[in-house]
């Protein structure tokens, strides 16, 4: 059974699924752009089966608790502030941290500044920053598949283009390899008023101002060989910005929505990583 809570910080009250025992090892898993928490249900399901306490929430802007209009309220150092406020709230110390496009830029952050509060790390299609920095300034093929992100930027036109035509932009993001429904739901919620501009304001809040290391907790890394967004270069290169322990899994024939297109897949490698800690 999943459940549907609230955790309240100090930047306000975030939305989120959760499963499993009060007193399980803790699991936070970070979604990524233009989904929701309910991306994660099926590993959140999963996980609360196998005795883990797996939450994830709809992080700031997605939480309409927690929506700030201006975008300097979206940089990393808020986003990464948010992961320790929610740990904290939900009386965590120490936790497994999991996440996918955005939220996993947010995770690889995260255990960049507060290594001592994870047990774990796994990403699923978001290369190290650092990797991916590189790879931009080096790597032609990946400097066209991340133009997207300078556009968006730039213009608050973005939003009327995504959403005119019942929000077909949207819709076409997610390569048909997602649920019609959930779609719909994700659609649905950045449609309300300044949702999508709030979504938009994690591009839009400029680059962290800081240099990321390497990670030195226990990483799993999960790249789709049919991820739009990271070609293999960055993927490849990641190895190389970490010191832990290190597991890097290849998904043939997937696309950037691994955790929804091949849910079983994501969960059971996401399951392995965790019972090896």
């Amino acid at each position: 059974m999943i459940d549907h809570i609230s955790i309240p910080t100090e930047a306000g009250s975030f939305d989120a699924i959760a499963a499993g025992p009060e007193d399980g090892r803790p699991v936070l898993l970070l979604h990524g752009f233009p989904e929701a928490a309910v991306e994660w249900e099926h590993q959140v399901a999963t996980l609360g089966v196998l005795g883990f306490r797996a939450v994830a929430p709809d992080q700031r802007g997605y939480s309409p608790g927690v929506r700030p209009e201006q975008a300097s309220e979206y940089s990393i150092d808020h986003l990464v502030g948010d992961v320790v406020a929610i740990a904290g709230a939900l009386g965590w110390p120490e936790f497994d941290l999991v996440g996918h496009d955005w939220g996993g830029a947010v995770a690889w952050w995260t255990a960049d500044a507060h290594p001592e509060r994870l047990r774990s790390l796994a990403v699923v299609s978001t290369p190290h920053p650092a990797a991916l920095a590189e790879a931009m300034k080096t790597d032609e093929d990946q400097h066209l598949r991340s133009r997207y992100m300078t556009e968006w930027r730039q213009t608050r036109v973005t939003e009327r283009r995504m959403l005119e035509n019942d929000a077909r932009a949207l819709r076409d993001m997610f390569e048909r390899r997602v649920s019609p429904s959930k779609v719909d739901d994700y659609v649905q919620r950045l449609s309300e008023p300044g949702a999508l501009t709030a979504a938009l304001n994690w591009y839009r809040a400029g680059r962290p101002g800081g240099k990321i290391g390497k990670i030195a907790v226990p990483t799993l890394y999960v790249w789709s060989t049919e991820d739009v967004s990271f070609g293999s270069t960055a993927a490849l290169d990641t190895a190389n910005w970490v010191s832990g322990p290190y597991r890097f899994e290849m998904l043939e024939d997937v696309t950037h929505w691994a955790p929804e297109e091949t849910p079983e897949a994501v969960t059971s490698l996401l399951v392995e990583h965790l019972n090896a800690r």
